[in-house]
């Protein structure tokens, strides 16, 4: 940390009235999924663990599809049974329509182990059932709390507090989980954020009654699959249709935000003049009710220097989100609570660990597949791959399993060697 960010932490911090100093084992800002599952995996290990919530939950939040690899962790982290007792839409696989195209792939049928199952979810309601299963292994989640600023030059970090009344309060913790997403406190307040490598996107969003017949219907959807559809005419441009339990579903675009500035009025009246350029969409979607206004975000594709520092590891989006299109956001999320909590346990029994090694490096693994992959995919050359008419079974499966989520499987070659695969597959799957 530079100077001049040491002083303004110290000018924020000397004006509090003296108070008494709250500590903690371990502070995890944010009860989403990744704040939610590292909290149980380390009250598993005896930690105390506190956890400051800005938010009252429930509330809404995007990134609804899940991939089975996420389901590893749920059950390493002892939430399994609340989920699958959560009523949510059953998910099996993913399904891509462009133009008069249309393919799928089952993840049951993939070339990693593990789940190959999962759930699409309504986020107000599974990250509420996430946190109240961290709250039953003990954790303490104050909802309505947020942190504003963060000392790191001490022995022990200190963070600054605060609550639903105003009122300012200080907290001594022997180690910060920064599982806040979107809201990436750590890397904002300690400048920790480089700029991402991905063009600046938008995504417009809604929840509909989507009026499509249970079972069999004229399109041919499948409520246990994530429909994404291409625009017919910009590869880049793309829509989410995630079908959830109780004939409701969330339809959103992504686009750069140039794309996205053509279009004016309302949120809702934007997306549907959009959807309305893309015929199939707008057969799913004919007795579709529109009954929630649409909304929106910009920029959300974020980078950051390094994913731990001293005192601190930064969980799911907060270190990186990439983009929703392979729905990979909860996966990395729920991966970066198991690691971080494997070091804290290793760390709190006294072993020298190696953050950069154990945390920082496998994580990035993954990412880095999951990123070549949606580099492809906006590139145009991930598409042809998946609408190749002369498929070889095992490469399917192999991709199949990275769609799922399994980016950290060294055992598929898709992983391993992803940039030089991928490229390879590219040039036999584009037309010359």
């Amino acid at each position: 940390m530079n100077q001049e960010h040491k002083n303004e932490h110290k000018h924020e911090l000397k004006n509090e009235p003296e108070h008494e100093i709250e500590s903690a084992e371990i502070l995890i800002i944010g009860a989403g999924p990744s704040g939610a599952v590292a909290a149980a995996l380390l009250r598993q290990q005896g930690r105390q663990v506190l956890v400051i919530e800005r938010e009252q939950f429930p509330r809404f939040s995007i990134g609804e599809s899940l991939l089975p690899q996420s389901m590893q962790y749920l059950e390493q982290a002892g939430m399994l049974r609340a989920v699958v007792e959560g009523g949510f839409q059953f998910k099996n696989g993913a399904a891509f329509a462009r133009g008069d195209e249309y393919t799928d792939f089952d993840f049951r049928d993939k070339h990693s182990e593990g789940w190959g199952t999962t759930y699409q979810v309504q986020r107000a309601d599974f990250d509420h059932v996430l946190a109240k299963e961290a709250e039953r292994f003990g954790a303490q989640i104050r909802y309505r709390h947020e942190v504003i600023a963060v000392d790191l030059e001490r022995d022990k970090p200190l963070v600054t507090v605060k609550d639903p009344d105003g009122r300012i309060y200080q907290i001594e913790a022997g180690f910060i989980l920064d599982a806040s997403g979107f809201g990436r406190i750590l890397p904002r307040l300690l400048k920790l954020e480089t700029p991402s490598n991905f063009p600046v996107r938008g995504a417009i969003f809604t929840h509909i009654e989507d009026g499509i017949a249970q079972g069999g219907n004229p399109q041919g959807f499948d409520r246990n699959k994530i429909l994404v559809t291409i625009h017919p005419q910009h590869c880049d441009v793309w829509f989410w249709t995630i079908p959830f339990a109780g004939g409701r579903c969330s339809l959103g675009v992504v686009a750069e935000t140039s794309f996205l500035d053509n279009y004016k009025g309302s949120d809702t009246e934007r997306l549907q003049a959009i959807v309305a350029e893309v015929p199939s969409l707008q057969k799913v979607l004919a007795n579709a009710k529109w009954d929630t206004p649409a909304r929106h975000i910009v920029g959300y594709s974020a980078n950051v220097a390094s994913l731990w520092g001293k005192g601190y590891a930064l969980l799911g989006n907060a270190g990186e989100f990439l983009d929703p299109v392979f729905s990979s956001g909860v996966t990395i999320a729920v991966k970066s609570a198991s690691l971080a909590a494997a070091v804290l346990q290793r760390q709190f029994d006294g072993i020298q660990v190696d953050w950069q090694k154990e945390y920082g490096e496998p994580l990035r693994a993954g990412v880095d597949t999951f990123r070549a992959f949606v580099e492809s995919w906006y590139a145009g050359g991930f598409q042809q791959i998946i609408f190749h008419p002369n498929q070889q079974p095992e490469i399917r499966r192999m991709i199949a399993a990275i769609l799922a989520g399994y980016a950290w499987d060294q055992n598929n070659p898709f992983v391993k060697e992803t940039v030089r695969r991928l490229a390879a597959l590219e040039s036999i799957c584009t037309p010359v």
